[in-house]
């Protein structure tokens, strides 16, 4: 009956819907502690990256070309052929897009930094509580009396795992790698 609890699907369910509220807090969190720099900067990023905007430049600049080529009667061309002043107008509106969407970028980066640490940090606890539980189990299965079990794989599991080694060993290979 104890072990009936552990295994409840619906209980899982539940632990599952905690977890991932917990995991969306910490972005929601990290969104509400914005500075307003980077509020106006993913504001930007989110109008000028939708397929609105896309249709207004196309509209914008067949409008400005057709009325710059003469091609609408009734208007003088003020930016002819290559159309100097429009080249600079879409070269400044791209310098400030790409500056809008590195900042957004960067806060998202901090935001994955601070998942992935959360990560690392739910990952040792678990191997350390697996570690613990094999242990437990081993002095359960000697507390009955039954045959030694000789595994070699066991008993690296029943060791602590050395976070500095295998740090060391991801960074040896990736440079490795380079």
């Amino acid at each position: 009956m104890f072990l009936n609890r552990f295994l409840d699907p619906d209980l899982h369910k539940t632990l599952v819907k905690v977890q991932r509220k917990q995991i969306t807090s910490l972005k929601v969190k990290m969104d509400h502690d914005r500075s307003w720099s980077d509020r106006l900067a993913d504001r930007i990023n989110t109008g000028f990256g939708s397929m609105g905007f896309f249709v207004f430049h196309v509209i914008f600049f067949a409008g400005w070309i057709l009325l710059n080529k003469g091609v609408i009667s009734g208007f003088e061309p003020f930016d002819p052929y290559p159309f100097g002043f429009l080249t600079m107008v879409v070269s400044l509106e791209a310098i400030f897009l790409s500056i809008f969407v590195l900042i957004s970028q960067n806060r998202a980066a901090k935001i994955e930094d601070v998942r992935e640490e959360v990560d690392l940090q739910v990952n040792v606890r678990a191997e350390q509580e697996i570690t613990r539980l094999i242990s437990m189990m081993e002095a359960v299965h000697n507390k009955l009396g039954l045959e030694p079990m000789v595994d070699e794989e066991l008993k690296g599991m029943k060791r602590h795992t050395n976070i500095w080694e295998i740090q060391t060993d991801v960074l040896k290979e990736m440079q490795e790698n380079d």
